[in-house]
């Protein structure tokens, strides 16, 4: 329906991918609207989102209010008189004030299998949680978070060593792709939405740096997934004499090393090994405030890690 008056509300790359998906689909949004310019990098420059910029090269208008509860704010929303609201990762809440302007309503691209992982951080979650798929949903937005109607889903399979990030471009991608094929079915009202289980909702709160910090009590199977979690942010890490050090990437080894957790059994070219709850957990690359990511080969090749007691 390329008569469809759009709008288009997201903020950073998962945003990205579903409004290039419209665009090259011929659905061009009357505007934009994401969050203000951020201060982002060493130099804390005011930095515009990946959204934003696409935005501005296509000549689309773009709007970065700071709240939507501003009545000015809705009343210029309003004045694009559209159809669709299309949301993805925008991260303002939508009052209801706004969530009734499109005639069609409001739909949200969310990074998860809903009523599963509700909320802010689906992708990690998923990682976190062991589970075996992640997916994408397209939703009927309503006032309470993510619990509207979905109207379809697609799963994929979680790779064994996949780390949030690569999981999600895919999800990023896949998002486009399921927007585009049941667009025009969404909007004639052609396709039903299905009420959510909230009986089995769960929650993905925000991430905070705390999250990311590994705790050597626990099994070596559960700082993997964290550590593939936190890829790329905000970075697994641990300390080591006080200094925090990032781990990219790690595996397990199974059995019991024998050793305190958090002490380190062995180091070399095949990585640093450190015993955990259970099992123990090989750091195959890290990286120290400042400098760049190296093995754990490499790392270990310039600082004495045997029996020394990361925390």
């Amino acid at each position: 329906m390329s008569d469809t008056r759009v709008l288009f509300a997201g903020t950073p790359e998962f945003a990205l991918a579903s409004l290039q998906a419209l665009t090259d689909a011929g659905i061009v949004p009357l505007a934009v609207l994401t969050q203000p310019d951020r201060p982002a990098g060493r130099g804390k420059r005011l930095t515009a989102s990946p959204v934003k910029q696409f935005a501005l090269d296509q000549g689309i208008d773009v709007l970065q209010p700071a709240t939507l509860k501003d009545p000015q704010v809705v009343a210029q929303i309003a004045a694009f008189e559209p159809d669709i609201l299309v949301v993805a990762a925008y991260g303002l809440i939508l009052p209801q004030s706004v969530l009734d302007i499109p005639s069609k309503g409001c739909l949200n691209v969310h990074a998860s299998l809903l009523p599963r992982w509700r909320g802010a951080s689906p992708i990690q979650a998923a990682i976190l949680a062991g589970d075996e798929e992640a997916g994408v949903s397209l939703m009927a937005m309503t006032a309470g978070l993510d619990c509207g109607p979905v109207y379809i889903e697609e799963a994929v399979a979680i790779g064994a060593e996949e780390t949030a990030g690569e999981l999600h471009d895919r999800l990023a991608a896949l998002g486009g792709e399921l927007l585009v094929r049941h667009f025009d079915a969404i909007v004639s009202d052609a396709l039903d939405a299905v009420e959510q289980d909230d009986s089995r909702a769960t929650y993905a709160g925000k991430i905070s740096k705390q999250d990311a910090r590994l705790d050597w009590q626990e099994p070596a199977e559960a700082l993997h997934r964290r550590v593939r979690a936190y890829n790329p942010v905000p970075g697994a890490f641990f300390l080591l004499d006080d200094t925090p050090i990032k781990c990219w990437r790690a595996g397990v080894v199974v059995g019991a090393p024998g050793t305190a957790a958090g002490e380190v059994v062995s180091a070399g070219r095949d990585g640093i090994v450190v015993a955990c709850g259970r099992d123990a957990l090989r750091l195959d690359s890290l990286q120290r405030p400042g400098k760049r990511p190296v093995t754990a080969g490499e790392f270990a090749a310039a600082v004495a890690m045997i029996g020394r007691r990361l925390s």
